[in-house]
């Protein structure tokens, strides 16, 4: 049985009603270049996903994406930042907060509406206040169309990536979509995905059946993997790289063969400390083999003003989800990447 609540308006009319200004959809389409350039290896710079688990009240995250935009400036000859504003969240047992767009105020009843108006709103401000367009996790591939003219980059999610409908979307954006490994660590599920995600489709979305031209611009996720018995196992290594890499060649038929390194997760047991050591280790490794730095394009980094996480949302700028890094090592560890390249 299904309880109507609320009328939710389609993404045109809702576009129209917060539409993306000119100056606005220029500086989003320089920003959509600089990251195309990075997976398809036209430019050496890295890409740097950063951001709270989940973006969980606009004031906090907006503050994070100004210091985000001044932090830019000093690395933009060497890094793409891109600002992680996840704004649905996935629960393993389905039940708890499902992130702003179903919840824009968490201390309140769900009310999707204005959730879909604050995403916008913040996604607006993100690129008007700090001149960062920012990614997203398409957890509910139909919503994609709410926000499809405000992101930079796509994430689909480890819980995601068999999913059909998620390969099937992913084949008509025209940005970077990371899809990462499932959660069982299958690299020849992962890069099955991929390919699904590059080829031509026909399917049902939003009442039309569509047709997609395939996006060569999806690539992997590493975001390490669990085992039958709830370890977590991280992938992040040299050795589970090279064979992606290896992977991306024997398949034949990927384009732009691609990593990005999540450092939190399943790679750092969700320890959000050691993502530090993770991405030096990475960067090492970027050192050592040629290869290697070709295939990795960067990270995902979880990060908030304040270190940690807290249950309610008391503290300023404090995760009410995952554990996150706070803002100072946040600058070292980009600065330090940064200096890497």
């Amino acid at each position: 049985m299904f309880e109507k609540q609320i009328e939710i308006p389609s993404p045109e009319e809702i576009v129209a009603e917060l539409p993306v200004p000119a100056e606005v959809a220029a500086v989003k389409q320089k920003r959509d270049r600089l990251a195309l350039d990075v997976i398809t290896g036209k430019s050496d710079k890295l890409i740097v996903i950063v951001g709270p688990c989940s973006a969980h009240e606009s004031a906090p995250v907006l503050e994070f994406v100004r210091r985000l935009g001044r932090l830019n400036e000093k690395v933009c000859d060497r890094l793409v930042l891109i600002p992680r504003i996840y704004t649905a969240k996935p629960r393993t047992k389905g039940v708890g907060y499902m992130g702003m767009f179903s919840q824009p105020d968490i201390e309140h009843k769900e009310d999707t509406l204005k959730g879909i108006r604050t995403i916008r709103e913040i996604l607006l401000a993100s690129i008007t206040e700090a001149g960062l367009s920012a990614a997203d996790e398409m957890l509910y591939p139909e919503n994609y169309a709410y926000v499809e003219d405000l992101l930079t980059y796509v994430t689909i999610g480890a819980r995601s990536s068999e999913d059909q409908m998620h390969r099937l979307v992913s084949s008509g954006v025209e940005l970077p979509v990371g899809i990462k490994n499932p959660m069982s660590g299958s690299i020849p599920v992962l890069l099955n995905s991929i390919y699904a995600a590059q080829q031509p489709q026909v399917f049902k979305y939003h009442n039309w059946q569509v047709k997609t031209g395939g996006n060569p611009y999806s690539h992997a996720v590493l975001r390490g993997r669990v085992d039958n018995y709830g370890n977590d196992i991280p992938n992040y290594h040299y050795e589970t790289v090279m064979q992606i890499l290896e992977g991306y060649e024997n398949f034949g038929e990927l384009k732009n063969p691609a990593v990005i390194i999540d450092a939190n997760h399943s790679n750092s047991g969700k320890q959000f400390r050691q993502q530090i050591r993770i991405v030096e280790e990475v960067m090492q490794n970027r050192l050592y083999d040629r290869d290697f730095r070709r295939a990795v394009k960067g990270f995902m980094i979880e990060s908030f003003l304040v270190e940690g996480c807290q249950e309610h949302d008391v503290v300023f700028g404090k995760s009410v989800t995952d554990p996150c890094l706070g803002w100072e090592d946040t600058e070292r560890l980009i600065l330090g990447i940064a200096e890497k390249v």
